[in-house]
């Protein structure tokens, strides 16, 4: 039953017919994951909060940097360093009260993602790689939970829900993952700040719909946005039978194709004994001038033709913001650099 005080917050969706006091109970009851309290996760928390999904958990074992505040509304200059799903519950429970929030302060793995989806109704996917959309799905057909996903490149979306009645999942849609590196993240090609709050109000939307049991739910359907053109197309795509997913991937860094470094090195280690390394900056010259920690600056687009440069006399630490390109480049210099010890920098310099 809603309180009064319910009510008054819900006025105008116990007003819509297709909702009313019913479907605002069924919101009530509903318990969503959100996986990801980022760019698309910060608008769909926000929606789901507002709406009056009564249970709600956020995973993410990320801290707030700086450069998440062009759009990752829910975090403030105040949060830089501080947990990110602390941080957004404490600002949704200013939001809705009478919603409860179940943190999970890390990230999706294969060892927690079957307890964690085997605990809700629905699976939204906020995630930003390759690797956690495939283990969501997967994650998601075994305990058969429908996964609302959404995704953006640059300037452009993606939404669809997958697993929804036994349809079709994201590997009906993409059976294998793009090889590694021809597809940028956010920290490597940029994103326009608003377009995660368009994709991920798209999210939130298809997850009250799913919830309440209304409108025509995007299952078999993949929505593309282009935040330039304001072009919206609705792709269909069918169910592939012969997809059978009974257990999850035992490495989705190695299904994905994520280079697997033999070693790496974290900030506060390196800082201990920084003298016995050679450091090699492979960010663009613009991340360069902001800060960095030392050592060779060669942008990893350049190392192709600059790798004969590099200092070798030392084991090499090689650095970026988070560790990707950084991973890359070794991928790289292992071929071109004989019998030199190259070491990773660890989820980078942030």
């Amino acid at each position: 039953m809603l309180s009064k005080s319910e009510q008054k917050i819900y006025s105008r969706h116990l007003l819509l017919d297709e909702i009313g006091v019913e479907g605002q109970e069924k919101l009530k009851q509903a318990k969503v994951l959100v996986v990801g309290a980022g760019g698309l996760g910060c608008p769909i928390l926000q929606y789901l909060t507002a709406a009056g999904v009564g249970t709600i958990g956020i995973v993410d074992g990320d801290t707030v940097d700086v450069t998440n505040l062009q759009r990752q509304i829910l975090y403030t200059i105040d949060d830089v360093g501080k947990s990110k799903a602390k941080c957004a519950a404490n600002r949704l429970k200013q939001l809705n009260p009478y919603v409860k929030f179940n943190l999970y302060e890390e990230f999706l793995t294969t060892e927690n993602a079957l307890d964690l989806f085997s605990e809700y109704d629905i699976i939204v996917d906020g995630s930003d790689n390759f690797q956690t959309r495939y283990l969501c799905n997967d994650a998601a057909v075994i305990t058969n939970k429908p996964l609302v996903f959404g995704s953006i490149f640059k300037f452009e979306g993606q939404v669809a829900v997958f697993n929804y009645n036994e349809g079709p999942t994201y590997r009906c849609l993409y059976p294998t993952p793009p090889s590694h590196g021809s597809v940028p993240s956010c920290s490597e090609i940029g994103v326009l700040g608003v377009l995660p709050g368009i994709v991920g109000s798209y999210q939130a939307n298809e997850t009250l719909k799913i919830i309440i049991d209304i409108g025509d739910i995007l299952s078999g359907k993949l929505l593309t946005f282009n935040a330039l053109t304001m072009n919206q197309m609705v792709f269909a795509f069918s169910k592939n039978e012969a997809m059978k997913i009974t257990a999850l991937e035992t490495n989705y860094d190695v299904f994905c194709g994520v280079p697997q470094v033999d070693e790496e090195i974290t900030i506060e280690t390196l800082n201990e004994s920084i003298a016995s390394y050679n450091l090699l900056d492979v960010r663009e010259d613009w991340e360069r001038e902001l800060d960095h920690i030392g050592g060779q600056h060669i942008p990893l687009n350049d190392l192709t033709t600059k790798y004969s440069e590099i200092n070798t006399d030392k084991p090499i630490v090689i650095y970026c913001k988070s560790g990707i390109r950084s991973k890359r480049a070794i991928e790289f210099l292992e071929g071109t650099l004989k019998n030199v010890r190259l070491i990773n920098l660890k989820n980078g310099i942030g």
